[in-house]
């Protein structure tokens, strides 16, 4: 993760992106009120080959070790993810209880599932569509 000084022009944004995506990585841009903050998506030795230390508009560099970056609370700076599906809101301070069968094999089963999942406090139903029998 690259976090550019606070200031940083937009030229220097891009010429730090450029750099990422010259070693074959995605570079993942977020803009904040104060600070930009590039996650750069890819082989960790490649980005730290860059030097990208000293680079005009570049604060820091903070390894994320995580290999789901994006939605790393490093890379979000703390700030937690809140999905909403049909109005009902998944993640952050909003508890959402998802359940349902292993194995979708019928309408009547899922109806009654759905009817007991509901019955529990259940916010949403979840199924698997395909699962081989041995």
């Amino acid at each position: 993760m690259i976090v550019m000084k606070e200031g940083a022009t937009d030229d220097q944004v891009r010429a730090v992106v450029d750099r990422v995506e010259s070693v074959g990585c995605s570079a993942h841009i977020s803009k904040g009120d104060i600070l930009t903050v590039i996650g750069a998506i890819g082989d960790r030795d490649r980005v730290a080959a860059l030097g990208l230390e000293g680079t005009p508009g570049v604060d820091h560099l903070v390894p994320i070790l995580k290999p789901y970056k994006l939605a790393s609370a490093q890379f979000r700076k703390g700030e937690r993810t809140v999905i909403d599906v049909d109005g009902r809101k998944v993640g952050g301070e909003h508890f959402a209880l998802i359940a349902g069968p292993c194995t979708v094999e019928s309408r009547d089963q899922t109806l009654e599932v759905a009817r007991v999942v509901a019955e529990g406090g259940g916010s949403m139903l979840r199924g698997g569509a395909y699962k081989p029998r041995t």
